[in-house]
């Protein structure tokens, strides 16, 4: 498959920055203490199904400081629906200890010491960032893998490659870019049964249907 020309990158820039200006994560948050529970209860897990979750998890734990003092077994039982809700659980804990003890109960908005948290990685990291700072910054999940792939913007296999080509070649703007690409894959170029023919601005730079996966 051929790989996106200068003038098609072009394009796709600005039919996003036309369509996805003003994207902001469809997670339900109201400060940085509740986005960052949120994106790190949402690996492997919807959006949908994190915003279920949340009010009650808030409701009981609603800072930083009281989550460290949380039971685990609490937590377990608040995020039970959440995929993978034991480790979560056990993360949401030590995250919040950490915070408290290490950078005296205020999250650090910093790329090295989010990642020294337990339970955020990369992705998470750039994430919290992109949609609270609007960090210049890309996160690579299933979507935007996908999205890039099938635009021709990356063949790369794996989420660290691609995100380093996605930034190479997207520069600016990356936090709409990459809250575009996670809507445009999400509800039109979607794993399956893309809706090409009926919603899509980017079939003429399209270059496969293939439901990409990283390796």
């Amino acid at each position: 498959m051929k790989k996106a020309t200068k003038s098609e990158i072009a394009f796709i820039k600005e039919q996003f920055l036309k369509h996805y200006k003003d994207a902001k994560t469809e997670l339900h948050y109201t400060n940085l203490y509740e986005l960052l529970v949120s994106v790190m209860l949402s690996a492997q897990c919807t959006d949908k199904r994190v915003n279920l979750i949340t009010p009650q998890l808030f409701k009981h734990y609603p800072t930083i400081k009281k989550l460290a003092k949380a039971k685990l077994d609490n937590i377990k039982e608040l995020i039970k629906s959440c995929s993978f809700f034991n480790n979560k659980a056990k993360n949401l804990i030590l995250m919040a200890k950490k915070v408290v003890d290490d950078f005296d109960g205020e999250i650090p908005l910093d790329e090295k010491k989010l990642i020294s948290l337990a339970g955020v990685g990369q992705k998470t990291a750039h994430v919290v960032l992109i949609e609270y700072t609007n960090a210049n910054l890309m996160a690579v999940d299933t979507h935007v893998f996908r999205v890039s792939h099938r635009l021709g913007l990356s063949y790369a296999k794996t989420v660290k490659k691609t995100e380093e080509e996605l930034v190479k070649k997207l520069k600016d703007d990356l936090h709409i870019f990459h809250q575009a690409m996670v809507l445009f894959g999400r509800y039109i170029c979607t794993a399956k049964n893309p809706k090409c023919d009926t919603e899509c601005f980017l079939t003429s730079v399209c270059k496969s249907k293939k439901g990409f996966k990283p390796n």
